[in-house]
């Protein structure tokens, strides 16, 4: 049985919680975070995303390149954020209107019905860190690692690292997609073509937009890679290898102001077992959740616990934080 955070019913999005029976108090209170209304403040959020995005794209860039590079990378992070709470059924019931929001392709390299069809296998949580049946994991089975070239498996082990991950992952992540999507188009999987000809047309009209502003497109790639790069800030130590499924996930407590900024970004992603447990809850509810069951979640996912993005970049930039192979894989031959 899998545990998803949405029944698709027609044109409406039903967003569920995951019940974990052993949560009690957690679980009513997460039901009662499930949003009955519209969420006006997440749609004005989104209209907000835009707005900054055209500032620094319009605006900005008659001033400073720089500036607009960061300005509109920044929004590039937000919307993508913005982008997981619709796939999770956010603002409202009607997913073709949630979806229509985030039409545009701001990071110019995900398709948003890729993404949002990879995500909630991903939410399969019995399968996390699985090198093949997690689209969303790092890890590779040990014997096809084995298998790698050198020059390859150096490749991934600067990339286990943060800073690694942050300059090289954005370019590493796109090919490793493509290259699977092109596998499974050539092989039949329906909806890969339409997702990849939407957001075709969705770039096209990001860059046309952008081409009638002051900001050249060679910088706008540059913020759109500067957006992917400060998401994998976030999904680099969301998930460890871990014998139970709910020990793989991980808790980024966001402290300081480093930790304020981006846990806005990643909008509230980095308490990400509480979103694993409850992926129906909000993003602005996902704080208050965990604070008031905070021993729980901690005793949940077994202390896979970090204080502040501070202390991630401190033991991580240099130094990875898992091997390449997958360390609880058994491969069979």
């Amino acid at each position: 049985m899998h545990d998803m955070s949405a029944i698709d019913l027609g044109d409406q999005t039903v967003a569920l919680p995951l019940i974990a029976p052993d949560l009690d108090p957690a679980t009513a209170e997460a039901e009662a975070a499930l949003p009955q209304h519209p969420e006006w403040g997440t749609f004005l959020l989104i209209v907000v995303c835009y707005l900054l995005w055209a500032g620094a794209v319009f605006g900005l860039a008659q001033f400073s390149q720089t500036l607009a590079v960061v300005g509109a990378g920044l929004m590039v992070a937000l919307h993508s954020s913005l982008c997981h709470e619709v796939l999770h059924g956010h603002p409202f019931r009607s997913r073709s209107l949630n979806e229509a929001l985030v039409f545009l392709p701001l990071n110019l390299c995900v398709p948003y019905g890729r993404f949002r069809d990879t995500h909630l296998e991903h939410h399969r949580d019995e399968n996390l860190t699985d090198p093949y049946d997690d689209p969303e994991s790092n890890f590779q089975d040990p014997r096809i690692w084995a298998s790698l070239p050198k020059w390859r498996q150096n490749l991934l082990r600067v990339n286990n690292t943060l800073l690694g991950r942050i300059l090289l992952g954005p370019l590493i992540g796109q090919v490793c997609f493509m290259k699977t999507d092109w596998h499974l188009a050539r092989n039949g999987v329906p909806g890969i073509k339409r997702d990849w000809a939407l957001h075709g047309v969705g770039t096209a009209l990001v860059l046309w937009l952008v081409s009638l502003s002051a900001m050249s497109v060679l910088a706008y790639l540059g913020a759109a890679y500067m957006g992917l790069a400060l998401l994998k800030i976030r999904t680099y130590l969301e998930h460890r290898a871990h014998a139970d499924m709910h020990g793989r996930t991980a808790i980024v407590e966001g402290r300081g102001v480093l930790g304020a900024v981006l846990g806005f970004l990643f909008l509230n992603n980095n308490l990400h077992i509480v979103h694993h447990l409850y992926p129906g809850v909000p993003w602005h509810r996902l704080p208050r959740l965990y604070h008031e069951h905070r021993s729980r979640f901690q005793q949940r996912n077994d202390g896979y616990v970090l204080p502040s993005y501070a202390s991630v970049f401190r033991q991580f930039a240099f130094r990875a934080k898992d091997p390449v192979p997958h360390p609880l894989w058994k491969s069979s031959e």
